[in-house]
């Protein structure tokens, strides 16, 4: 049973976290501000924590960066604010994910499913291949990827986002087959989540952005031939 650690200052969103997390299943333990937070992880075990970003004493991500330091628990972040500097600056941080309020509990409650789902996908089920695309190497297996001999520092889902676009490379993959593949979801998706990730793995991946290509309309591929513009 996945044990989920729910953080916000206000008790009512607490309350209704939990009750719908314990009715799928979960077991859950509440905290009431960043500093209870990261106390909690220091002393118990999660496999999923739902923390709110503007709390009082220490606020969402400070408390995520300090947890970081010691254990790689999957975090969903729930803000009132929905700007894209918001949401880049916790992906860049390493959240899995991005829950803007008022928010219908059952969506949370997909998105809280589906990142569990990804945490505890087996090593086994990982391409092992490791690729070269002129000097963009792509290490799978030790989810590393080399830019011009030089590794690269990108988040957790840019890494999954490259890892599924080069496993599926010369395919034309929409946003909606992307949310449904990186992030788990379908229905709940935001093209917004898809297009912000985009842009904050070709700024990672530098001249080699020329391998991820934009189809109008549509969505993303990874065209190993294509040409820089």
């Amino acid at each position: 049973m996945a044990k989920i650690l729910i953080v916000d200052d206000e008790e009512m969103i607490r309350n209704v976290v939990r009750e719908y997390a314990e009715f799928e299943g979960y077991e859950t333990d509440e905290a009431e501000d960043g500093m209870q937070a990261v106390e909690k992880c220091r002393k118990n075990d999660y496999d999923l924590i739902v923390m709110d970003i503007m709390m009082p004493k220490l606020d969402g991500y400070s408390a995520c960066r300090e947890i970081r330091k010691s254990k790689q628990i999957p975090v969903i972040m729930l803000s009132a604010r929905g700007e894209e500097y918001d949401k880049l600056f916790g992906f860049e941080l390493g959240i899995d994910d991005y829950v803007v309020k008022p928010f219908s509990p059952k969506e949370l409650t997909a998105r809280i499913r589906a990142v569990l789902k990804r945490a505890a996908a087996p090593e086994a089920e990982k391409n092992p291949d490791v690729m070269r695309f002129e000097g963009l190497e792509i290490n799978m297996p030790g989810r590393e990827v080399i830019v011009d001999g030089v590794p690269a520092a990108l988040t957790p889902k840019e890494y999954d986002l490259l890892f599924y676009l080069v496993r599926n490379k010369g395919l034309a993959l929409s946003r909606d087959k992307l949310l449904e593949k990186v992030w788990g979801y379908d229905f709940y998706g935001d093209d917004r989540t898809v297009d912000t990730h985009i842009k904050m793995l070709r700024n990672s991946i530098g001249q080699y952005r020329k391998f991820i290509v934009t189809l109008r309309g549509m969505g993303y591929k990874f065209d190993a031939s294509a040409q820089e513009s």
